[in-house]
């Protein structure tokens, strides 16, 4: 899989935390009821890696990567359980090598010009813009849109339903991160149905 082949399932993709592992499979049931086929789990809490190894056992229909990933160990740990991609907060050039090492796809995350570069200059052309609305969220993405024209990215970080087409309407944007379909009330009260109903709305999100 390439990395920009995650736009072709959905205009948003989920950004998981995982608390609690019994939470793992009905969260993400419930994601795929609502038409969410690609899952992001953040590697922010101890459970994530069985969390997901479990998704991808259940779920086998499910895109499952890795979020946070920021060291080599974390690459390769959601490799070993049969991650699909890997999502960084920032970008390294050691990271970004060992990913193409072991033939993890990754979307690493940028907030600058230098940044851009950067990865470019590894091989990436597809980024996660982070944290968008701090940084400069579509104001940003359209002054990128001059001397990246040839990269396509992914704003993660205080876009919400609302905001969301929006974003996508850049023709540098083709799909979203979304923390707002796994909020935390919803998943601590187990309301699956409330999140099933946010990913429905999330899926059928215009874009231009």
């Amino acid at each position: 899989m390439k990395i920009l082949d995650l736009a072709d399932y959905g205009p948003v993709i989920p950004v998981i935390v995982i608390e609690k592992v019994e939470d793992a499979l009905p969260m993400a049931e419930a994601l795929l009821e609502g038409g969410i086929k690609v899952l992001e789990v953040t590697l922010r809490t101890s459970c994530a890696i069985e969390a997901m190894d479990r998704i991808i056992k259940r779920f086998p229909e499910a895109i499952v990567g890795a979020g946070t990933v920021r060291t080599k160990a974390d690459a390769s740990a959601a490799k070993s359980i049969g991650c699909k991609f890997a999502v960084s907060p920032g970008f390294s050039c050691e990271l970004g090598k060992h990913c193409l090492d072991i033939e993890l796809p990754l979307l690493p995350g940028v907030s600058t010009g230098s940044e851009v570069m950067m990865a470019n200059n590894d091989g990436y052309y597809f980024l996660k813009l982070f944290p968008a609305a701090a940084v400069g969220g579509i104001n940003l993405l359209k002054g990128f849109a001059g001397p990246f024209s040839d990269v396509k990215f992914c704003p993660t970080g205080g876009v919400t339903v609302k905001s969301a087409p929006d974003f996508l309407s850049l023709p540098n944007v083709p799909v979203c991160g979304g923390t707002w379909l796994t909020p935390k009330d919803l998943v601590e009260n187990k309301n699956w149905a409330e999140i099933t109903k946010l990913a429905k709305e999330a899926s059928v999100i215009q874009r231009s």
